[in-house]
């Protein structure tokens, strides 16, 4: 998983260059001079990309700790909270779709939590050594396989 982290990155940095250059040209050459030369600049570059790396991170221990599709719920639930504290802070206009939409998500994503919880405490418990193992070297299940 820590590789696919590290080539997703390291992808995204070379990637993304030339897509950047193309798009935003005339803002990068009209800024030369006084925003990239600007250490406050550089600064709060370098922190915004540690953070999105830690986020990298954080996806991958998710997701092996879940599953994917747990990841992209608790993803969309976030986001949609994250709209409704936009009408709070920011004073976005909250029209009738937009909150319907968000508590469509919210709902689907408590139903989800809830139904999961359940599965969870009426499955047999493996213990957490075994099914990790068996996890990274591509076994499907805990038994053991005769010779």
């Amino acid at each position: 998983h820590w590789k696919l982290t590290y080539y997703n990155n390291i992808n995204a940095c070379f990637l993304f260059l030339p897509l950047i250059f193309h798009f935003e040209r005339e803002v990068i050459l009209a800024s030369l001079d006084n925003q990239l030369a600007n250490t406050a600049f550089w600064s709060a570059m370098t922190i915004a990309g540690f953070f999105g790396f830690s986020i990298g991170i954080v996806t991958v221990l998710q997701i092996k700790a879940t599953s994917p599709l747990s990841h992209n719920i608790s993803g969309t639930a976030k986001a949609a909270a994250q709209s409704m504290m936009a009408f709070y802070i920011w004073g976005n206009e909250a029209t009738l779709l937009g909150v319907l939409g968000i508590f469509t998500v919210l709902g689907g994503s408590l139903l989800y939590t809830l139904v999961k919880m359940n599965e969870n405490a009426s499955a047999p418990a493996t213990p957490p050594s075994t099914a990790s193992k068996d996890v990274e070297q591509g076994n499907q299940s805990t038994q053991p396989t005769k010779a």
